[in-house]
């Protein structure tokens, strides 16, 4: 490689020296919040009012005289600790990993060859490439630079970009030839060698620290929140009044005190939060594994109520290949189908188009250009030879177009290339040739090309301020051809199925966009451009994207119209981006998603999702994975609530009619032993539904729980009671069985239809049978873990009296163990139809809804 002035430019570190260096000096990271130790972690734990209510009960039977309780409960209570501080530290884990694979990039120079690797991996002595859009990932001294100007308003607070030069040009390490970790590339690209990372650079002395990955509190935590603290002052109500009603009563105030408690712990849903934090963590590690990386951990709650999908054209729907397939100059046409050599009359409009591009080619566009002109054209000396670059000319809302000036020994030289309309109106093209030039457009792009047009001008003296000064010849048209992607047709049919709306928004002309989306199966019969977007006021645009799938020649600075409109007539909308100026829109969009492999690190930074592939397949899957992870924490929380109903009620019930405690708080953790697992690692772990992407979206402001599941889970829960309360009455009264044999019976009812309850709450809207068929290894464990607990609890001596229990009749401890799960299974029976036929008529009226534009 070589620099603008033909020398040769440093080939940077070998890996070898790059590793050293990393071992000497550690990573380029800032300081960052530590994951929490042990001792952490435990004094966190037992801050939770579960926690605290266990050591109360432990305290009260202390005093009570009963040590061998006391301590059995301690025990328990570590149990249940440990397998709290095992999910948390599982979480951690999960979500610092996400952290890491978020974390900026960066492109350097490592024996000669560009490689982008982790911000956290560059060194000392790197050279690093610095590109519009780009956080800069070091300290540094320039050694090019080319129309860079960057942000530096991170250190300095002001908000004005700096224009910087690089130290060939002005005294070595003067302040603007000085590039600092943090700051952002708006304009223009570098090459910068690296002299502080990490602590020591100027960002590090300050002591900034990275954003957290968690972002803001969303609307679902808020109303786990919520619930929670209803809940918990039902409990200590409860706990009050119990307590008031034995000492007064009764005059037996501690235990009194002890059945208060041990009713508070069976009303609250400590698993609520727990649940949450464990379903996002582990769904964004999943979606980790499937190449889509979430930033803010709360956009998973938005996935699964998308539901409109903006996305880009290149890369995404297209395999980001972009190839210069004809040229046409007048009269003169080459096609790459007709594997001919380049004429030489077209020569100079491929080599014009590859010095309108940029050397370190980001731009697909651009990397086609020059690709063509390497491989077909062989002009090596043109594309590396003694050239210098005097002035770029970017892209401008009102000029489609770019362009670079160049000197060389025997003049200097101007390229553009652009819009074809752009690059007629700098050529001043008659109208006669204009329309000649629109009607070859028109051919080339109904054929699904992007077609640009390229120009040149020579001038004297200094560079000038504007295209518009400069007098351009006219060189011809380029065609390229980006195909797109197999896959994209069966996807986008997904989505439809799945009442997605898919809009594809492009820079590309209205007839490159007709072709790509015939291809795909988009519809543009109402396709918008993009001046007819600067053209309506909001609510005519609002009404003008009805039921419109394709927008063509949009610009960047569009696109954050167009989101705002969808959002104001009712949509949820993802939006995929890539750029600079896409950052507004992917931050105004409910999910904005980055395009990882070619999007820019501030795109990255303003989005909450990150496709590392650029693909369209991967965002699909990321919404049927929030629509599985939202589904799966509806279950999880309504089979919570079911099961916290005979629990409270079988330590309620018997003080109310005067009879001793049949629930301790021993049983009360062996119960947590089965809930905690079973909500946060079996739903967690429960597959996809076959139907997840055959439904419309749920309105995104849909509760959690509402109130035909709520009701449904509290009147399982009290169908489960009935059963547990008539087992114990028929065995102690009727069967004439001791009350702590009858309560053996009991207590394997409840565990039974406990296990109940979750398959009943697995299979929602398939049979049980379908959900049994459904690989669930987690499921399998705990079924398998809770009846192996059970059986020692009801045979071993030890664990018997742990539990207050006698061993009963063993057909009589069959026969009405079996009691719970059989009313739960008779309960779904009678209720399942009903429920599934409202679920249907609903995703029927949704589904129509969708198809007509209205909100469901």
């Amino acid at each position: 490689m070589t620099t603008s002035q033909g020398t040769q430019q440093p080939s940077g570190l070998d890996e070898a020296e790059a590793a050293r260096r990393l071992a000497v000096d550690g990573p380029n990271i800032l300081a960052r919040e530590q994951q929490r130790g042990l001792l952490a972690l435990v004094g966190e734990a037992l801050r939770e009012p579960m926690f605290v209510l266990l050591l109360a009960c432990s305290a009260i039977y202390f005093l009570l005289g009963d040590l061998h309780e006391s301590l059995i409960l301690l025990g328990c209570v570590g149990v249940v600790l440990a397998i709290t501080i095992v999910q948390t530290n599982r979480t951690e884990r999960a979500v610092a990993a996400l952290r890491d694979m978020t974390s900026p990039r960066a492109l350097v120079l490592r024996g000669g060859v560009a490689r982008r690797i982790a911000g956290g991996e560059v060194v000392r002595g790197d050279l690093a490439l610095l590109h519009e859009g780009d956080r800069v990932p070091a300290d540094g001294v320039l050694l090019e630079a080319t129309s860079l100007a960057i942000d530096e308003s991170l250190l300095s607070g002001e908000s004005v970009p700096v224009d910087k030069r690089s130290g060939a040009e002005v005294r070595a390490h003067a302040a603007d030839t000085l590039v600092f970790a943090g700051s952002l590339v708006v304009k223009g690209h570098g090459l910068a060698r690296i002299t502080a990372t990490g602590a020591r650079s100027e960002i590090g002395k300050i002591g900034a620290s990275l954003a957290d990955l968690s972002g803001g509190t969303s609307r679902v935590q808020q109303e786990i929140g919520r619930l929670v603290r209803i809940f918990g002052v039902l409990g200590g109500l409860c706990c009050g009044f119990i307590a008031l009603f034995y000492g007064f009563a009764r005059g037996e105030w501690l235990p009194g005190l002890l059945a208060g408690i041990t009713l508070a712990i069976s009303l609250l849903p400590e698993e609520f939060p727990l649940v949450l934090t464990v379903f996002l963590a582990l769904g964004a590690w999943r979606m980790s594994q499937r190449n889509v990386l979430t930033r803010r951990i709360p956009a998973l709650e938005s996935l699964g109520a998308a539901t409109t999908l903006c996305v880009d054209k290149t890369g995404t729907l297209t395999v980001n290949r972009m190839t210069l397939i004809e040229l046409r100059a007048g009269q003169e046409v080459w096609q790459a189908e007709r594997n001919q050599p380049v004429p030489g009359s077209l020569r100079p409009l491929a080599e014009y188009a590859a010095l309108a591009s940029q050397r370190e080619a980001i731009d697909p566009m651009d990397a086609a250009c020059r690709r063509f002109c390497h491989e077909r054209v062989g002009a090596d000396a043109l594309l590396h030879g003694r050239w210098r670059l005097e002035r770029e000319y970017p892209l401008t809302p009102t000029l489609l177009a770019v362009a670079q000036a160049w000197r060389r020994p025997d003049g200097a030289v101007v390229a553009a290339k652009g819009a074809p309309e752009a690059i007629a109106e700098l050529c001043d093209l008659g109208e006669a040739e204009r329309a000649e030039v629109s009607a070859v457009v028109a051919a080339m792009t109904s054929a699904g090309q992007r077609v640009l047009a390229v120009a040149r001008a020579d001038y004297d003296g200094e560079p000038r301020q504007s295209l518009t000064e400069y007098a351009f010849t006219w060189l011809g048209l380029l065609g390229l051809h980006d195909p797109p992607r197999a896959e994209v047709p069966a996807a986008l049919a997904r989505c439809r199925g799945a009442g997605l709306r898919v809009l594809m928004m492009t820079g590309d002309a209205p007839g490159t966009a007709q072709a790509i989306a015939a291809k795909v199966g988009l519809s543009s019969q109402r396709m918008v451009t993009g001046r007819e977007v600067a053209e309506l006021d909001d609510a005519a645009l609002i009404a003008r994207l009805h039921g419109v799938e394709v927008c063509a020649r949009v610009l960047p600075a569009q696109k954050l119209r167009i989101v705002r409109a969808l959002q104001a007539a009712g949509e949820t909308v993802a939006m995929t981006g890539d750029g600079v100026n896409d950052a507004p829109a992917l931050k105004a969009a409910q999910i904005g998603v980055a395009m990882g492999g070619r999007g820019t690190d501030v795109a990255r930074e303003a989005a909450a999702i990150v496709l590392t592939r650029d693909d369209f397949t991967d965002l699909v899957a990321a919404v049927a994975e929030g629509r599985r992870i939202f589904a799966n924490l509806r279950k999880a929380l309504g089979f919570i609530v079911a099961v916290h109903v005979p629990i409270a009620g079988l330590a309620l019930v018997p003080l109310l009619f005067g009879l001793p405690m049949v629930f301790h708080p021993v049983h009360v953790v062996f119960l947590e032993l089965v809930i905690d697992p079973a909500c946060s690692i079996v739903f967690e772990a429960e597959p996809a539904e076959p139907d997840v992407m055959r439904r419309p979206p749920r309105p995104a402001e849909a509760p959690l729980l509402d109130r035909g599941m709520l009701l449904a889970s509290l009147a399982q829960g009290a169908t489960v009671l009935a059963a547990c309360l008539a087992v114990l009455y028929l065995g102690h009264v009727r069967f004439g069985l001791s009350l702590p044999a009858a309560q053996s019976v009991m207590f394997a009812t409840l565990i039974l239809a406990d296990l109940g309850l979750i398959l009943t709450h697995r299979a929602q809207s398939t049979s049980w049978l379908a959900s049994l068929r459904t690989p669930n290894r987690a499921l399998r464990w705990v079924v398998f873990g809770t009846l192996v607990l059970l059986v020692a609890a009801l045979t071993i001596p030890g664990l018997r009296g742990l539990f207050r229990f006698e061993t009963p009749p063993r057909a009589s401890m069959f026969a009405w163990a079996l009691l719970g799960p059989l009313c739960v299974l008779l309960f779904e029976a009678v209720t399942r139809p009903g429920a599934r036929r409202r679920r249907a008529a609903a995703s029927e009226q949704a589904r129509r809804c969708t198809e007509h534009g209205a909100e469901p």
